[in-house]
């Protein structure tokens, strides 16, 4: 028996283009999971491939490592503050309120993964709709 045989075939139907929505949870999503990343090993650098020129004029490629900035801050008396960034700019939680408050460092990871999980759920994209939409209107 060969393998066509022994599979079950379909038409190939191309994935549609992500909504803007799906695009900024997704993107959001996948700057948690560097500050989670970041949470759980402070010397974690994403890095990236740029084209560098050498002495002698010919380009290649080079890995260097991205700059990465933790989104908490840690105060003198061990509390934390967790602000949440989309882009360079920290998204507004609640009306005058941009910081999430934690008792210690400790705190940081477990509050990134249940934050990863409400982005994935939704619950941050009226936020974002907020936070986009009046950068859009500042620009016009």
């Amino acid at each position: 028996m060969n393998f066509i045989q022994t599979v079950k075939l379909t038409e190939y139907k191309p994935s549609a283009v992500l909504s803007p929505v799906a695009r900024r949870r997704q993107k959001l999503a996948f700057k948690v999971e560097e500050q989670i990343k970041l949470a759980l090993d402070s010397t974690y650098r994403p890095t990236k491939i740029v084209w560098s020129r050498s002495a002698d004029g010919t380009e290649h490629k080079v890995e260097q490592p991205k700059r990465i900035k933790q989104w908490w801050v840690e105060a003198a008396d061990g509390t934390v503050q967790l602000t949440v960034r989309y882009g360079s700019k920290p998204l507004e939680l609640a009306k005058g309120k941009s910081a999430i408050a934690l008792n210690s460092k400790a705190e940081v990871e477990g509050t990134l993964r249940n934050l990863q999980h409400a982005v994935h759920g939704g619950e941050l994209d009226a936020i974002l709709e907020q936070q986009i939409g009046f950068r859009l209107s500042i620009t016009k």
